[in-house]
């Protein structure tokens, strides 16, 4: 389990290295993504607050970056923060996420990333529920569920 110190600690010494790297010229995800998805992962935007398509939906799976498809979340650790957007307690594996300090907006933050395609996803915080007490805070259109299968 990822605690913030070693956050911090990827965020300045260097982050886990990446089971794969996926680079596409910036003509190539502006022909795969919308335009918003496009703004916020590749522009590092943010969408509106509890206006993303995944805020609210707790359905069985795994997210995944809507770039590369590269795993990050599993749904057994999204949680309700009350922040407005998805929220999860751990990534699904220690190397999916890469961690960037961030300095803008007059505050100091940590910025996530997914490790295989670079794609901004949001930015984790120290503020989560126990064990770990992270809140990775997510923007919906940097994601994909990919919902479980029905065993029947």
């Amino acid at each position: 389990m990822l605690t913030w110190k070693e956050i911090i600690n990827f965020s300045v010494k260097g982050n886990p290295t990446p089971d794969k790297r996926v680079e596409k010229p910036e003509t190539e995800w502006k022909a795969q993504l919308t335009e918003e998805q496009y703004r916020i992962t590749r522009e590092k935007g943010t969408e509106r607050p509890n206006s993303g398509a995944l805020c609210s939906v707790y359905d069985e799976g795994q997210y995944n970056c809507i770039c590369c498809n590269n795993p990050l979340f599993d749904s057994t650790i999204k949680f309700s923060s009350g922040t407005g957007w998805p929220s999860f307690t751990q990534p699904i594996k220690e190397n999916a996420i890469k961690y960037h300090k961030d300095n803008s907006f007059g505050m100091v933050r940590v910025e996530v990333m997914c490790n295989n395609c670079g794609a901004h996803l949001g930015h984790v915080f120290p503020d989560g529920p126990e064990p770990s007490g992270l809140r990775y805070c997510i923007n919906s259109e940097s994601m994909q569920l990919e919902k479980a299968a029905k065993n029947d």
